[in-house]
């Protein structure tokens, strides 16, 4: 939360560090007390979806969920109070964050139902990777990101070959298995495809005949041969990745072995001095050590 600034000095300055810092003891309080509060009501939202309880405690969580949400709306206006742009804030992810957390309630003034969307509201607990320093953890995920967009060409291939061969099957198995079997349409056989070919077998629509039955078989042996496909693929990027981001790609000029630390300065195999643009500390130690 670095690059926002207070409003002004004085109190704006001293609840800035309250709520936007983690340093102090009481900006750690209040960011682990809005979480208890974020995972609360997301919990009363929880309770509420089960109709036994509703119908016991039905007031109680209504009450409780306009309670944090007016909590989380004040929460919200001092954020803003306290900022020099505060609408800049409301553009970012997460002022964006902040603001869909208290809307779903009040919308339900106006659209009934709408307060089950409130477990946006489990976003906001992204706080706790700066409440716990956990921000170096953030550098990791990029690097899962970038590994997930280098691999997906190939990934989207894979797709796209799955969902081909799982139409194929599907319009096979409707021609030939009955209507009382629950091959009623092709989408609905592309449903029991789908679930035959990942090997979930929910069992609810199952082929009948001997041809359908091996089909199936034929399906579930494709499912376990192509299920590691996007895995392996995923992890090659992932460790092409890691060694991007830990070793140097440019070679020894003495031996010329790569794979080189990007803090190294000599060549781990022949001794050579790496840095070609600047001198080898040991040679001009051996020149300046030279008698005239």
């Amino acid at each position: 939360m670095s690059q926002w600034k207070p409003a002004g000095e004085g109190l704006r300055t001293r609840i800035f560090q309250i709520i936007f810092e983690s340093d102090t003891a009481a900006a750690k309080a209040f960011d682990i007390a809005l979480i208890g509060l974020i995972l609360c009501s997301v919990l009363v939202v929880m309770l509420e979806s089960v109709v036994p309880l509703r119908e016991r405690h039905g007031a109680l969580f209504h009450w409780l969920e306009w309670g944090f949400t007016i909590l989380f709306t004040a929460e919200l206006a001092v954020r803003l109070y306290c900022l020099d742009r505060p609408w800049q804030y409301l553009r970012s992810f997460y002022g964006v964050i902040d603001l869909l957390a208290i809307l779903p309630t009040w919308l339900a003034l106006i659209v009934p139902g709408a307060q089950s969307l409130v477990v946006v509201r489990l976003l906001r607990t992204l706080r706790i990777f700066r409440v716990l320093r956990l921000m170096e953890f953030v550098g990791e995920g990029r690097l899962l990101i970038d590994a997930l967009k280098r691999s997906s060409h190939q990934i989207f291939l894979f797709l796209f070959t799955v969902c081909m061969l799982i139409t194929i099957f599907a319009s096979l198995v409707y021609l030939i298995e009955p209507a009382e079997a629950g091959f009623t349409s092709i989408p609905t056989s592309i449903y029991w495809a789908a679930v035959t070919l990942t090997t979930v077998g929910y069992g609810d629509i199952a082929p009948v005949t001997p041809l359908g039955q091996a089909i199936s078989v034929m399906m579930m042996l494709i499912g376990y041969s192509i299920i590691a496909v996007p895995t392996g693929v995923f992890s090659a990027e992932v460790i092409r990745s890691i060694r991007a981001d830990r070793y140097s790609e440019e070679a020894c000029p003495g031996c010329g072995h790569d794979r080189h630390d990007h803090k190294a300065y000599y060549c781990l195999r022949c001794g050579t001095w790496l840095d070609e643009e600047t001198p080898d500390p040991r040679t001009q130690d051996r020149k300046d050590g030279e008698t005239p």
